[in-house]
């Protein structure tokens, strides 16, 4: 049993989504991935709209984030999340093929907690998203009311 609470995946590359969940599965970190294939549907996600409108309330644990989207690219969907009192705590991980030291800043700036470039050692991966969900999980006090943990 995993302390991990919902991972929401935005990535629309299906071999990309398949690595990904199996390398949570291997470590166990996979109890709960949503996964969403553009930026309007990620955000659909968390702000509870459209076909995720009866979804049960909280933020996930974790935002795995690629850049390149459809509809809505990652870097707006970012600054949506870290500009948003509601969201801005959730840990988000830029998960991209982009090597441009543009891409990389501009995340930075807006706040995102790390930044992998595709294609990734998945166990480096893995121990990223660990770390990260270990700190976030019982380093961090969260503010009440805003992370729920199931």
């Amino acid at each position: 049993m995993s302390s991990f609470g919902r991972i929401l995946l935005v990535e629309d590359d299906p071999k990309d989504v398949e690595l990904t969940l199996t390398a949570l599965e291997e470590y166990n970190l996979a109890n709960e991935v949503v996964v969403t294939r553009d930026g309007e549907e990620a955000l659909d996600y968390l702000y509870r709209r459209g076909s995720f409108a009866t979804r049960s309330n909280g933020n996930p644990a974790v935002l795995l984030l690629d850049l390149k989207l459809p509809k809505v690219d990652g870097l707006e969907v970012l600054q949506q999340v870290k500009s948003d009192s509601k969201l801005r705590l959730v840990p988000v991980v830029v998960l991209t093929s982009s090597r441009e030291e543009r891409d990389m800043v501009a995340s930075y700036r807006l706040g995102v907690n790390a930044y992998v470039v595709k294609p990734v050692d998945f166990h480096e991966f893995v121990n990223a998203i660990k770390e990260l969900g270990v700190f976030w999980a019982i380093i961090n006090e969260p503010p009440p009311g805003s992370i729920k943990t199931n």
